[in-house]
């Protein structure tokens, strides 16, 4: 079986290098003559542990391709996926601009294939997406859905930093299927793709699929959110442990532990784009998601909070020196999209406070966004030297091994630890101001 899927983004080439790792053969088509490049050289254009070895394997065998011809791609392949980015717009809406776009050039391309072919979408796209999709391929190939080429939605459901892991090792496929004939042949393909590993496949119609991939965002995202106002209230009570609370609660089967770890607030390309693309599709539908509303409110909040830390350390921030410790909105990434550290890092500028920053990949793209407005250290411990104050944003691995000593090279002794990655008793018995996210008096 050939598969052909467009669009090079996060989803695109993290399915196109798994696909091709069991055996499939793969073509992947983007504009991006960059990326073309990249990827024909099995150099990933993204940091992804475990993905730039798929992928070099990959191109090495000749199981992936990438090109920069959409109708190449599809005419030589059984199933297309369509994997574009749907960025928000300045009101928090959804753009599916990209989708409708590769919408029409599968149809232009279908108007030349014979035989049946299948269309699966896999980007995040609001309710009712899929049947345009469907529409547009129809009016300009000239085919008809369920008899000359069939479409499903199937929502991917990839952590960032576990992609590869997630991608072999799903909770669950959601088939949302346009007919039976293509929720048959979807199916189908999956178990080939999971060569007999008991998968729960579940197939229902297209909007339903749509909705459980926001639906099922929007919990997780409503979990940190939830999390961080508690461990706001605990740090206003004596001798009490968000962190404690958390797995007290979390080994309630109910429950459960995931996305109950307090911290700076959540970023990355999904949470923050999908829970205002949800809250703004419901507003037209005339309906308003208060939850989700406040969601986002203590989301952007928390961030802010972390600066209230500081200050509640230091005093006035002017003309202090602010290392930070992670730009990535989580480790494992040089994701920088919606990224905590940015509103922490504008905050402290707008106070007064210069910062330096350091993050193990994720440096260059934090430059395309706060330019040379800081300062961008090499090292943890280039990072920490003469600094007043010690910001731990991202949970990375080589952060959790900073022992006192390098500490000691600060000028200052403020550490705030939004991530609770440090022991408070220790720093606080070697000399330090210690704050940590839902940390108690």
């Amino acid at each position: 079986m050939k598969i052909s899927i467009i669009g090079a983004g996060y989803v695109g080439l993290i399915a196109a290098a798994c696909f091709a790792d069991r055996g499939f053969r793969v073509l992947i088509s983007t504009n991006d003559p960059k990326k073309i490049k990249m990827i024909n050289r099995g150099k990933a254009p993204f940091f992804e542990p475990e993905l730039e070895g798929l992928l070099r394997k990959a191109v090495k065998s000749g199981a992936l391709k990438a090109t920069n011809t959409r109708n190449e791609a599809i005419l030589n392949s059984d199933v297309t996926f369509i994997c574009v980015g749907t960025p928000s717009a300045a009101d928090g809406s959804i753009d599916l601009s990209f989708i409708y776009a590769a919408a029409e050039e599968v149809g232009r391309s279908l108007r030349k294939k014979r035989g049946y072919h299948t269309v699966v979408l896999r980007s995040t796209v609001v309710p009712g997406t899929t049947d345009k999709v469907k529409e547009i391929i129809e009016r300009v190939s000239g085919k008809s859905a369920d008899k000359e080429f069939g479409i499903c939605m199937c929502p991917e459901f990839l952590r960032q930093g576990n992609a590869v892991y997630d991608t072999f090792n799903p909770d669950r496929v959601v088939i949302g299927e346009h007919d039976g004939r293509a929720g048959e042949f979807v199916e189908k393909l999956f178990k080939k793709f999971y060569k007999g590993k008991k998968v729960p496949m579940l197939r229902m119609n297209t909007v339903s699929a749509e909705m459980v991939k926001y639906v099922s965002n929007s919990i997780l995202a409503t979990k940190v959110s939830f999390i961080n106002e508690i461990a706001n209230m605990c740090e206003k009570l004596k001798n009490v442990d968000v962190y404690e609370v958390a797995k007290g609660v979390g080994l309630d089967r109910r429950v459960g532990p995931l996305f109950l770890e307090a911290g700076p607030g959540f970023g990355g390309s999904c949470f923050p784009k999908d829970v205002n693309a949800i809250l703004s599709f419901s507003r037209e539908l005339g309906y308003e998601l208060k939850i989700l509303d406040s969601v986002m409110v203590v989301n952007e909040e928390q961030a802010l909070h972390v600066v209230d830390l500081v200050r509640r350390s230091l005093g006035s921030l002017a003309g202090r020196r602010i290392a930070v410790l992670g730009l990535s909105f989580k480790p494992d990434t040089d994701d920088m999209r919606e990224a905590p550290s940015v509103r922490i890092i504008r905050k402290l500028l707008g106070e007064g406070a210069s910062v330096v920053a350091y993050d193990p990949v994720a440096v260059g793209n934090a430059k395309k966004i706060l330019k040379d407005a800081i300062q961008y250290a090499d090292s943890s411990s280039e990072c920490l030297k003469d600094a007043d104050c010690c910001v731990v944003v991202t949970e990375w691995d080589e952060f959790k091994k900073i022992k006192p000593e390098m500490l000691k090279k600060m000028k200052g002794r403020s550490i705030i630890d939004s991530r609770r990655i440090w022991n408070a008793e220790t720093l606080r018995k070697a000399g330090f101001k210690y704050y940590g996210i839902g940390l108690g008096e």
